[in-house]
């Protein structure tokens, strides 16, 4: 026999919109912690349900579905269910690049919370078909890829300037998540056609934007993860276009640190010399290390090492050092210094890597990235 929450869970798929939008209003507080196992009922049926419901035309009943469905994505069994259903995809993609979307942001914090699942990558093939099905507004995408208009939401939609619903903040953790696997580091390191721009180098102003941990910290992540691939350091340390070093530096430098002699002070990015007395290092330690993690990934080359020396790394790295008291800023801070201030081994000798490997590092932030955002 159902339990009589189960048996709410049934109502979910009842012809009648009242029976369905008051069993939203009663299960939303069951869809997180042990009470979620009620989704199982009658072999996952709610999870269709709640995708059917997802498209609704009541906001009310749209929001609550979503923010079930993003909570569910706790249990990977459920997630996956969501997550490999192309045409749900799809349709969660395109609807959070509609500009009268009131319910776009926790539609990003689903697509976040999909993204721990590799099938995430099918996004990469999504594109707009000619059935007049998806309608996007052509003044703000210029692209028929739903990854291109996702990141154009994320780069041109902060403070609500695209959609006065939404900030479209967790497309960071997002772009962080789909980073870790090569399809996603390619495209954001790659030169997009749509409009002649590398990826990356649209994210990066957002390392200092304070007023939002959330774009910090994925796009932290989303550049940390884009340096796995060794061979491409080169480039993406020597294109102008994309520029990347000094939007590592920036967050991990204070205007206060006096020890940097004038030399090294004008051998820094240009974007680095002569810094304000009140610019301020990132306030969270933890987007701290991720940025350091970044320069260690940077460090694994030859090319890299000696790039970083000619451009003042370390003494920024050593300031940093003197004036934390967390021990894991520390700790990365002593590794890269390690990197930077040994000599460099014979040609005949194996370049050292840092003491965890690369692969180490990307098991780690593959574990890091497990969390779910869960909507209370």
């Amino acid at each position: 026999m159902p339990s009589e929450l189960e048996e709410l869970v049934s109502f979910l798929h009842s012809p009648q919109p009242a029976v369905r939008q008051i069993a939203l209003d009663n299960l939303v507080g069951f869809s997180t912690g042990t009470n979620a196992t009620i989704f199982k009922y009658d072999n996952y049926r709610s999870i269709e349900d709640l995708k059917e419901l997802v498209k609704d035309s009541s906001k009310k009943v749209v929001q609550q579905s979503v923010t079930v469905l993003a909570n569910l994505c706790d249990d990977v069994v459920m997630r996956k269910k969501i997550a490999n259903d192309i045409n749900f995809l799809t349709y969660l993609t395109w609807k959070i690049c509609d500009l009268k979307n009131t319910s776009a942001d926790i539609m990003c914090i689903l697509l976040s919370n999909l993204s721990k699942e590799d099938c995430i990558t099918k996004i990469f093939d999504i594109e707009k078909d000619n059935s007049g099905k998806i309608e996007t507004d052509k003044n703000v995408f210029k692209s028929t890829k739903v990854m291109d208009c996702l990141m154009d939401c994320f780069v041109g939609g902060n403070d609500r300037k695209l959609n006065k619903y939404a900030t479209f903040d967790y497309l960071a953790f997002f772009f962080a998540d789909i980073s870790r696997f090569r399809k996603g580091r390619d495209y954001f390191i790659q030169e997009q056609e749509y409009d002649g721009v590398v990826p990356i180098s649209k994210l990066l102003v957002f390392t200092e934007k304070y007023d939002s941990k959330i774009r910090r910290e994925g796009v932290a992540s989303t550049i940390k993860n884009s340096l796995f691939d060794a061979e491409k350091h080169e480039k993406l340390l020597n294109d102008e276009a994309i520029n990347l070093l000094p939007y590592i530096l920036l967050p991990i430098t204070s205007g206060k640190d006096s020890m940097i002699d004038e030399e090294d002070m004008f051998k820094l990015p240009d974007e680095l010399q002569l810094l304000p007395e009140d610019k301020q290092r990132d306030p969270i330690p933890e987007i701290i290390c991720t940025h350091l993690e970044s320069i260690l990934l940077l460090c694994t080359t030859a090319v890299g090492r000696e790039y970083m020396r000619e451009k003042s790394v370390y003494p920024l790295v050593r300031e940093l050092h003197s004036s934390t008291e967390n021990d894991d800023v520390r700790d990365l801070c002593t590794r890269v210094v390690n990197m930077l201030m040994r000599g460099e081994p014979d040609q005949a000798q194996i370049t050292e890597l840092p003491s965890k490997s690369i692969e180490d590092e990307e098991e780690e932030q593959s574990d890091d990235d497990d969390a779910i955002v869960e909507v209370i």
